[in-house]
């Protein structure tokens, strides 16, 4: 599709990418509210994933996408590592901790971006995820103040809002909001959505322990509750990593997903960083450093695909 976006979806997809996918989500939604007159917090339904989720609890909260700032970097702060080594991947930095488990984890999970394995009753996707959950160094780095800015917004899970993680023990996604999840608190949720493996500890939630819901899709575009007739639209940052392996899972599970939304008779429309952002993000999705840059980048980028 390359119209003009004028018109609110039905539901709204945030997918995963770092502290830098959130400023470029924020930056694009605050666009195209600008451009377009929209206002996304009155979405039919809100489904976010990591990055994602502090964005579409903020729009749940009846907040512009520029309050859940504060929230979005304590997790940067609480991300950050010390500079051990000068280039990018170096031991040092968050995005090469990230690539050499993803590295790992991408040979055990290949079958989860076909699309037979995309249902979450999969066995094959569930128990890959598991086994290599299981087998990660369990970091001690946690969550830091994200859940107490979380809070502080006031969202609620209202039948609107989705948040996604993954169990750490089945490996299997966890739809927090969805009438048939565990019960939890939004903050809760966003915390067990944003607990990055191999950054962060896993979340503990009544007894059970969740990690980021990227390690199923990066945009879990596939459960939004969307049907004959329905829009939807999915933002999706890590179409704009600087790891090729994650640009390619990116666009290879949003394919698959888009389909089998099509396949229920939604209009699906996907929205991936352009280039003036894919430069602003850079080659570090958890640089703070580069946030306003990069919410500046999207802000553009929201008001281009209006046309204004």
């Amino acid at each position: 599709m390359t119209d003009a976006i004028r018109d609110l979806p039905d539901a709204l997809v945030l997918g995963a990418g770092g502290t830098l996918g959130e400023a470029w989500l924020r930056g694009v939604l605050g666009g195209l509210e600008a451009g377009a007159g929209l206002d996304f917090g009155a979405c039919e339904y809100l489904l976010g994933t990591s990055a994602g989720s502090i964005v579409a609890a903020t729009l749940a909260a009846g907040k512009r996408p520029e309050a859940g700032e504060a929230a979005a970097r304590a997790w940067a702060h609480a991300a950050a590592l010390p500079a051990e080594a000068g280039e990018v991947g170096g031991p040092g930095n968050p995005l090469g901790v990230i690539g050499r488990g993803a590295a790992r984890f991408g040979r055990a999970v290949a079958t989860p971006f076909a699309p037979l394995a995309l249902a979450t009753t999969a066995p094959a996707g569930r128990l890959a995820r598991a086994a290599v959950l299981s087998r990660a160094p369990r970091p001690e780095r946690t969550l830091g103040d994200l859940g107490a800015y979380v809070d502080a917004l006031a969202p609620r899970f209202d039948g609107r809002l989705r948040i996604f993680a993954v169990a750490r023990t089945s490996g299997r996604r966890v739809s927090f909001g969805a009438p048939d999840a565990p019960r939890a608190t939004v903050a809760e949720a966003v915390l067990a959505s944003c607990a990055v493996p191999w950054i962060f500890a896993p979340v503990e939630i009544n007894g059970r322990e969740y990690v980021d819901g990227g390690v199923w899709s990066p945009t879990n575009l596939d459960a939004a509750p969307a049907g004959r007739g329905s829009r939807v639209l999915c933002l999706i940052p890590t179409a704009g990593a600087a790891l090729a392996p994650l640009r390619t899972a990116s666009a290879a599970a949003a394919g698959y997903e888009a389909m089998a939304l099509k396949a229920r008779g939604a209009e699906v429309r996907t929205i991936v960083p352009d280039e003036a952002s894919l430069a602003a993000i850079g080659p570090d999705l958890m640089d703070p450093s580069r946030r306003a840059t990069v919410a500046s980048a999207g802000y553009a980028q929201g008001r281009r695909l209006t046309g204004t």
